[in-house]
């Protein structure tokens, strides 16, 4: 069953993924992949909080929070430049996490498209977003992220792939990840490093991810 329907609720986590359209890859060079981190932060950290992320050549993953529309008030308040802007425009941002996530991918999309000369759709139509319900789960999800690379045969060790936050989130520089709550959520920095070097437990993280999305990339 796919999780592509279920209403994105704020105060929720979520696991978020998406693919190619027909398996199509989504970055055809090294430069695709700040740039979707650089439309990501402008269209989906006004929204929501993001814990752990990881780029692969045909999908993506994130796992990431709904702010609260109170949260997502003072996060406005934050950047004086918008809120400048609506004041001119005489409107109001609406709190709308669906809508900027599908804003993100169109934006995306339509650079992709413009810069490679294609057509059509790049993303799937729907993105799937999973619940996450406990602790456990969510410390699994995490390690499942950052292990994608390694599970799909892209590099022998997936702490050598660059597009995933594991580096940020072992590391010390700047960063809008929720570095400090994840690392607390494994016990520090140690105990986020110790559990990433665990066996992979298969049947446990096929649960993390719908089989047909799996099988299919």
């Amino acid at each position: 069953m796919k999780h592509t329907t279920t209403p994105l609720v704020p105060g929720m986590y979520y696991h978020i993924y998406n693919r190619g359209n027909n398996g199509e890859n989504l970055f055809l060079e090294k430069r695709n992949y700040p740039y979707f981190l650089s439309l990501y932060d402008k269209h989906i950290t006004p929204v929501a909080d993001t814990y752990a992320y990881c780029l692969l050549r045909n999908h993506f993953h994130v796992a990431g929070r709904i702010k609260t529309e109170e949260e997502y008030r003072e996060y406005l308040q934050q950047t004086s430049q918008v809120l400048k802007t609506c004041e001119v425009l005489g409107t109001e941002k609406k709190f709308n996490p669906s809508q900027a996530f599908s804003n993100f991918f169109n934006a995306y999309a339509k650079a992709i498209n413009k810069g490679y000369g294609r057509t059509g759709s790049l993303f799937e139509e729907r993105f799937g977003r999973i619940p996450v319900t406990n602790d456990s789960y969510f410390l699994t999800l995490i390690f499942y992220i950052h292990y994608n690379p390694q599970k799909h045969g892209f590099v022998d060790d997936f702490r050598n792939w660059e597009w995933s936050s594991y580096h940020a989130l072992t590391g010390t520089g700047e960063t809008k990840l929720k570095r400090d709550e994840v690392l607390n959520m494994f016990g520090g920095l140690k105990g986020f490093e110790d559990f990433h070097q665990t066996k992979m437990d298969e049947k446990k993280l096929a649960k993390l991810i719908d089989d047909e999305f799996e099988s299919e990339v």
